[in-house]
This record gives C-alpha cells, structure tokens and sequence, in this order.
C-alpha cells in the first residue's frame, strides 16, 4: 500500500472501532471545522520537480536533533488520553517509536504514567508540557518528567483557552497530573474566557521564567507569527515547533507550509525549528523540511493506526511515511536532509 492508501485504511478501520464520542474528540476542529482540511491541502499543493537520472551517494534520512540520532525526521506529536484509542495506550506508541527508531513528545495529559511510558521505550523520549494555572504546579509537573529521564521539554503556548472536550471514561484520566486543572471562579458579568481561563494562561514573563528552570533543551510549541518566533529564540528557546494545534483551537489561521519559510528565514539557524499539522504522507515530510524544518510531527495518522492495531499499526504509519519520504528523495535526486534543505519547491 502506498501511505496514502494505508492512512484512509487506517482512519476507516479506527472509525469503525471507535465510539462516535471518541471519534469526534480525535477529529474535532475549533470554528467551521476547515482549518484542518486547509493544514492538510496546504502542503499537497506544493508540487515537486522531479531529477530520475541523479546519481545519489550513501542516500539516508538520518536527523541528528540536541545530541539525539533517529533514523528519520518524523516525529510522533503529543496526543492526549491514549488509552481512548487503544489499551495500548502510550506504552504501545512509545514501544512503536522504539522500534521505528524515531522520537515521541509524550502528553502532560497522558493516560500512563510518565515513567512506564519511558521505561518501555526503552530510550528518552521528549515531554510536552502545558501551563497548570501557576508557576509551583507548572514546575511541579515539569521536575516530574525531568525525575524520570525525558530529554527534552516542548512547552505547549497555543491553547490557553479551554474549548469543549468529552466525559472521559472511566479508567481514562491524566494521571500524572495532581489535580486537572480547572476555570478560575468568576462573578456575575465576568468572562468565563478573559477573567477565567485566560486568568490562569501563560506569558512571555512566564516563557522566560520557565527556560531558566529548564535544564534540558527546551522548546516552544504552537508559534505561527515571526514576532514571536524571533522573540522566542532571543529569550534562548531552543527550539519551535510551528503549528495551528492541528487546527483545534483557532480558526482561519494560515496553514504551517505558509508561514514557515518567513519563520525559517527569521529565526536564521538560532533554533531548531519542528512543524506539525497536516502532515499525511512522506511527500509532506519531504516539503516540510525542504520549506526549513529541522523535523515533523505527525498526529492524527498514527492515532489512526494505534486505534485499529495498537503498537504494531503505530510503527506500520512512522514506516510507511518513511518509505514514501525515500521514494521521494530517491525520485527528485536528493541524498540526505542536509541536501533535502536547498530544493527548490513550487
């Protein structure tokens, strides 16, 4: 099967296994529900020149991120309440991850502990981290992963503002949180979003103070401005991963594949630059870093492929868009990421 194939396979199968709640919380978008279906078009309308005849010498796909070697830049982007999906859960995508050689950004809303998720993979993986309302719960959290061995820490800044979310089953929680984070109380006239949610929410301030704490390589997560990108990588961020949250949390944006090249060219090589959303074959890998990336991250599809097969369907997805990302450099005369980074796409 090509990946294309094997990904609508998958996303099939995991509907026909799913409940329609569970269904809906995966694919659920903020606003009209178009952002996603944009993230995805944007990089297939990016077309490819084709070079049959190159001569390729010692072709691979090798990343080398922080001190870190995979054998590819495909990245498995943080989703939360893996159990949903399969009893597997973050366990079956870490032991997956392993397997592919690649790396996994595990949820501060995962559904297993942080240090069975670790130990089974068997290698460090990379912590997401989101805001817990205060700088003590927030730190809390983030000596907790840092206690058990995670690498790196992406600091999630793109959904300060609680959007509708399913009952979770039971058996199914965060638990490595002491205490689910809730809206602050608010009094007749107040804003359940300004005076609440946003009350609790992060900032610049915040993103600073965090850095300092952080003894790892640290990254920001969910940047689609320059300004931002640029101020991000002044405050020592090691890193960004652009994305609109795959399209779940605000509307309208402009896809990843749009504005990346502007962020590449702003941040000039000062961080390490990641991007997700939309990403659905080897093809969007190959535009993904040919635009500036340093790696990808996928979500959706290896959630597909974790809710039909459990782990095993989560290494076939990582497989499949690697072997389409080598067909693609095979085909367009590109021998390595470092190459891949100076074509030209149109």
């Amino acid at each position: 099967m090509q990946a294309l194939s094997l990904l609508q396979h998958y996303a099939q199968q995991a509907q026909s296994q799913l409940s329609a709640d569970i269904w809906h919380y995966l694919h659920a978008d903020a606003g009209s529900g178009q952002q996603s279906l944009a993230n995805v078009q944007g990089w297939q309308s990016l077309k490819l020149y084709p070079r049959p005849l190159a001569t390729l010498k010692h072709p691979h796909t090798r990343c080398e991120l922080f001190g870190e070697r995979w054998a590819h830049p495909i990245m498995l982007a943080p989703v939360a309440y893996q159990k949903l999906f399969h009893t597997d859960g973050e366990v079956g995508t870490a032991v997956a991850c392993n397997a592919q050689q690649g790396q996994m950004l595990v949820s501060s809303l995962a559904s297993q502990p942080l240090a069975d998720i670790i130990a089974q993979a068997q290698q460090p993986l990379w912590f997401q981290l989101y805001w817990q309302g205060d700088r003590p719960r927030t730190l809390a959290l983030l000596q907790t992963a840092l206690a058990v061995g995670y690498s790196v820490v992406v600091f999630t800044v793109d959904a300060p503002v609680k959007q509708a979310v399913m009952d979770l089953p039971a058996g199914i929680a965060a638990v490595n949180l002491s205490q689910p984070l809730s809206p602050k109380a608010i009094g007749p006239g107040q804003s359940l979003v300004f005076d609440g949610w946003m009350s609790q929410a992060p900032d610049w301030d915040d993103v600073a103070w965090l850095r300092e704490q952080c003894t790892v390589p640290f990254l920001l997560k969910g940047l689609m401005h320059v300004d931002d990108a640029i101020q991000a990588a002044g405050l020592g961020c090691d890193g960004l991963v652009i994305s609109n949250h795959g399209g779940r949390v605000l509307d309208t944006t402009p896809t990843v594949a749009e504005v990346l090249p502007a962020i590449a060219h702003a941040v000039g090589g000062q961080c390490k630059l990641i991007v997700d959303s939309g990403i659905r074959s080897g093809q969007d890998v190959f535009k993904a870093v040919a635009l500036g990336a340093d790696a990808v991250c996928i979500g959706r599809p290896y959630i597909w492929g974790l809710a039909a097969e459990g782990a095993m369907g989560v290494a076939k997805v990582i497989r499949t868009l690697r072997d389409e990302l080598e067909m693609t450099m095979a085909l367009t005369g590109v021998a390595n990421l470092k190459a891949l980074r100076q074509v030209s796409l149109f």
